[in-house]
């Protein structure tokens, strides 16, 4: 299982999205760097550049956030 780049920050709008969708299923390795993804849900395909993946380990993102009080100088 793999997780995609997504390069395409005009459609997702918003500086705090993150540039990561899947995880995907390979499917298939071809020659030059291309990689055949599937998604495990809706079972499509298609190729992309295999330097815009990296390894998705599973499980669910723990994610932390940390509150910051400001105050007037």
């Amino acid at each position: 299982m793999v997780l995609l780049f997504n390069s395409r920050l005009k459609l997702f709008p918003g500086k705090l999205k993150s540039k990561w969708s899947g995880p995907f299923k390979v499917k298939e390795v071809k020659p030059y760097g291309a990689v055949v993804l599937e998604d495990p849900n809706t079972n499509d395909t298609w190729t992309v550049n295999g330097q815009r993946l990296k390894l998705y380990f599973g499980g669910e993102f723990e994610r932390f956030t940390t509150k910051v009080p400001l105050s007037d100088p």
